[in-house]
C-alpha cells in the first residue's frame, strides 16, 4: 500500500540534488565555488551564535539545578491532575520552549523509564514534534542578527508552543488513552 511512498522517499534527495545540478549548469553557476562560499558565511554564523548558545546552556542548567523546574513542576500538579496529564510530562512541557537538546535528553530519558510506545512516550514524542524551542530561537538566532525588541516575536512563540502543548496532550490521549 505504501510501496510508492518508500520508493518516493529513496529518491527524494537524489532528485532534489541532481535538479540544483541542473539548475546550476543551465545557469552557468559554479557549484563548487558557491558551496565553499556558502560554508564560509555559515561559519560566521556558527561563531556569531556561539556567545549566545553558551548563554542559554548555563541560564538552563541554573533553571534545572536550582530546583525552580520542579517547583514549577509542583506548581501545575493540581491543573495536570485535574486535566489527566502525566506528572511526567510537564517537565518537558517547561523544557521544550527552553531547548531542544534538553528536551531531547529529557525525552530520552522518558523513553528508558516508560518506553516509547507507552502513553508518555507517544505524548512527548508529539510534544516535541508540536512545539518549537521559542527562547532558544529569540536568543540565538535573534541575537546573532541584532534583533532586540522581540515582545511580539515571544508572545507569539509560547503561544504557539502553549497551542502544541495542549493539542499534543488532548490528540494523544484521544488516540492512545
Amino acid at each position: 500500500m505504501y510501496g510508492w511512498v518508500t520508493a518516493l522517499s529513496v529518491w527524494a534527495l537524489p532528485a532534489l540534488l541532481a535538479g540544483i545540478l541542473s539548475v546550476a549548469l543551465v545557469r552557468r553557476v559554479s557549484v563548487y565555488e558557491a558551496f565553499v562560499e556558502g560554508a564560509k558565511e555559515g561559519f560566521g554564523t556558527a561563531v556569531a551564535i556561539i556567545p549566545h548558545v553558551v548563554a542559554m546552556m548555563v541560564a538552563i542548567s541554573l533553571f534545572r539545578a536550582s530546583g525552580a523546574l520542579d517547583l514549577l513542576v509542583s506548581l501545575f500538579r493540581p491543573l495536570t491532575e485535574l486535566l489527566r496529564v502525566p506528572e511526567e510530562i510537564v517537565p518537558l512541557a517547561f523544557l521544550r520552549p527552553l531547548t531542544g537538546s534538553g528536551a531531547l535528553a529529557y525525552m530520552v530519558d522518558l523513553f528508558q523509564a516508560h518506553g516509547p510506545d507507552s502513553l508518555i512516550g507517544r505524548m512527548a514524542s508529539t510534544i516535541q514534534g508540536s512545539t518549537d524551542t521559542t527562547f532558544y530561537v529569540l536568543a540565538v538566532y535573534f541575537g546573532a542578527v541584532g534583533i532586540t525588541r522581540v515582545r511580539y516575536a515571544l508572545t507569539v512563540g509560547l503561544l504557539a508552543d502553549l497551542a502544541g502543548i495542549a493539542a499534543a496532550i488532548w490528540i494523544t490521549n484521544r488516540v492512545f488513552g
